[in-house]
């Protein structure tokens, strides 16, 4: 499968990096809002830097497109994209209205192409081994279900570009940028959310119309509680990994960015020994919690690979637009539910 990225910034480096590594793919090209800089993108990489967006899905060498733009940038170049018959693979949050996503989903059914999301997060293997013993029922009833990010963003991270901290383009704070991953790992553990009662707040920074820190309870369809904490106020010398903690009548699970806290059932399965062994180890540090540009492009390659795969065979991904919708959804309830004084705000 043949790439070609739109964003010439830190993600599309990532994007780059994780194709170059894959089984499968190829990248062609990239393109972006400056064309002098996708040029020097290109000649980095040792790819075409084209001088449009259109010129790139002109390219018939193109079959599929990852969007790296600021988050409320994704949808006009998404749309191009589906209707130039290319798949689309999509930085998380795939949008940051409801209302732009479901156009995308729609859009991609009608041209028959597959819309998919970066979350790369699912591909840990904590978190498949987490999935792997939700679906098995080995948590018996789930009681509680929450996600902690208690990440730092300084000043000068605001302050880098003009579209960080704004509601057009970064779509959210704390919970929208920083925490969606989280979010949206604790969705596809704990399945759904009914409904939420949240407050938000920024604290600690200046000039920014997001919120730098938001704390969210959450009811669950499956009677379940839980909690969403996100902040980019919680400075640490090393950062804080990402939590999140699932507890039953029959098993705890606690995990740490890619790592287990805890790996706790009420029957044992010869597997948990070699699960605690292998990731049982309690890491201080967390991943990309302090500073940004720090993430592996692992995960990211495991998640293109998925998607070219799931193409391949004619099947949807796990990390579809529909699936993609529904930690934007539940952020877009709590961002309401602040807004409205912490009223309760059911999930659509």
């Amino acid at each position: 499968m043949r790439f070609g990225i739109i964003g010439a910034g830190a993600i599309g480096a990532i994007h780059a990096e994780a194709i170059a590594a894959m089984t499968g793919g190829e990248l062609i090209g990239v393109a972006g809002r400056s064309a002098e800089r996708a040029v020097a993108f290109a000649e980095k990489h040792g790819i075409r830097g084209f001088q449009t967006v259109a010129e790139l899905l002109a390219c018939a060498d193109v079959d599929i497109v990852t969007i790296a733009t600021p988050s409320g940038a994704h949808f006009e170049p998404s749309m191009a994209a589906i209707k130039a018959g290319k798949h689309v693979l999509i930085e998380k949050p795939l949008e940051i209205t409801i209302e732009r996503i479901d156009t995308m989903i729609a859009a991609a059914a009608k041209h028959g192409v597959t819309l998919a999301a970066i979350l790369n997060r699912r591909f840990t293997p904590a978190t498949s081994a987490a999935k792997k013993a939700a679906d098995a029922g080995r948590f018996g009833k789930l009681t509680s279900a929450s996600v902690y990010v208690k990440w730092y963003r300084s000043q000068a991270y605001y302050d880098s570009a003009a579209w960080r901290g704004t509601w057009a383009l970064d779509g959210g704070g704390a919970l929208m940028n920083q925490s969606i991953h989280g979010i949206d790992q604790l969705l596809h553990l704990a399945g759904p959310v009914d409904s939420v009662q949240a407050h938000t707040a920024c604290i600690a920074h200046q000039n920014i119309e997001v919120e730098d820190l938001a704390v969210a309870t959450l009811k669950f369809k499956s009677g379940a509680l839980g909690v969403v904490e996100g902040t980019t106020c919680a400075w640490s010398t090393h950062g804080h990994p990402a939590r999140i903690q699932l507890g039953g009548t029959e098993g705890s699970v606690f995990l740490a960015d890619d790592t287990l806290e805890a790996w706790t059932f009420m029957h044992e399965q010869p597997e948990d020994a070699e699960i605690r062994e292998a990731l049982l180890t309690g890491r201080a540090a967390g991943i990309g919690a302090a500073e940004p540009g720090a993430i592996d492009s692992d995960q990211h390659r495991q998640n293109f690979e998925h998607v070219v795969q799931a193409i391949d065979e004619g099947r949807m991904p796990a990390t579809s637009g529909a699936e993609a919708r529904k930690a934007v959804a539940l952020i877009c309830a709590i961002y309401e539910s602040a807004r409205n004084g912490g009223s309760t705000v059911t999930i659509s």
